[in-house]
């Protein structure tokens, strides 16, 4: 682990809205989605998608998801990405979902929880991450060998979130 590392994480998880959730279908078969996602202080991912969509579905069959927040907003060969084993949880407290909706619009937020709750189509997830890396790569005399991951811890991934 590296403070580069570190800091670039925070960083990334700050400029990029877009998350890739993998899944897995209950068949076995492997399913990516792309979401919008927020974060909060512990650095719990949140997102907000239709109950019936494969993601969803998946999710409830099996909670283990493997998030990518990636950069590829620079050249080629420059990206990075925070790269996270997670477990996933549909929100069902109304206060909790209420929070996660004032992260996303702000603290004047005044929508209503029932809109993710019961018959209503979409819901509220929480991906909770147990191990963060980001990637890194093996140059030699300016050519590309590999690319590798670097572990980050998720507290200083937190601490670069909140002191910059």
């Amino acid at each position: 682990m590296s403070e580069y590392h570190t800091k670039r994480a925070a960083e990334i998880l700050q400029t990029i809205k877009y998350a890739t959730l993998a899944t897995v279908t209950p068949d076995g078969k492997p399913w990516n989605s792309p979401v919008a996602h927020e974060y909060d202080d512990r650095l719990n991912i949140y997102w907000f998608s239709d109950k019936e969509g494969q993601h969803s579905k998946n999710v409830r069959a099996n909670e283990n998801v493997f998030i990518v927040i990636y950069d590829s907003t620079v050249p080629e060969g420059k990206g990075e990405g925070v790269y996270m084993e997670a477990t996933v949880t549909e929100l069902t407290d109304p206060d909790e979902i209420l929070r996660v909706r004032k992260i996303k619009k702000g603290e004047d937020y005044e929508g209503k929880p029932d809109d993710f709750l019961d018959g209503a189509v979409r819901r509220v997830y929480m991906a909770t991450p147990h191990r963060i890396y980001m990637n890194d790569a093996e140059i030699k005399d300016g050519v590309f060998i590999r690319d590798f991951k670097v572990a980050v811890t998720k507290q200083d991934v937190i601490d670069n979130l909140r002191h910059g």
